[in-house]
């Protein structure tokens, strides 16, 4: 689907310590995107012919959801931010899987990452600002409502 110079300008766009999950390619109002999910955001890459790049991205944190749709040879994935959605069509139907399990792999780890940072603190926050935190990743939906209650007993050592 011509992605070289998507490819060969990724590295551009990736953040320090920024880690590829997986990648696939598929189609975005007619034009062929690369997507591309790191261990911090899905990023979204189309270089066109005689115009620049156009960049797409949702970090991972924004991210409500995440769904796949199968067809006979491609399929298509749409992405949930809250304001907006990103449906990419034509997506291989062999990376569909792949791309939605490492999304969410990558969710999942970064939740718990955020989990582990609130619940450990800093040294110099107080409880009361550990639990704004925590009741700011559940009003996000980040955090389910048992995660919030155990991690919050945590902190009030109850």
């Amino acid at each position: 689907m011509g992605l070289d110079k998507e490819i060969k300008h990724l590295p551009e766009v990736l953040q320090d310590n920024e880690i590829i999950c997986y990648l696939t390619s598929g189609l975005i109002e007619g034009n062929t995107w690369l997507i591309v999910c790191t261990n911090k955001r899905v990023i979204f890459l189309d270089k066109g012919l005689l115009y620049g790049l156009e960049q797409l991205e949702i970090s991972l944190d924004k991210i409500n959801s995440i769904s796949q749709k199968r067809g006979l040879m491609l399929g298509e994935i749409a992405i949930w931010d809250g304001a907006r959605r990103i449906r990419t069509k034509n997506v291989r139907k062999d990376t569909l899987k792949p791309f939605v399990d490492a999304t969410n792999k990558a969710i999942e780890a970064m939740k718990n990452a955020t989990i582990n940072n609130v619940s450990t603190g800093r040294g110099t926050e107080d409880v009361a600002a550990q639990i704004e935190k925590l009741a700011d990743l559940h009003n996000k939906n980040i955090l389910t409502d048992e995660e919030f209650q155990a991690k919050k007993k945590q902190l009030l050592g109850l």
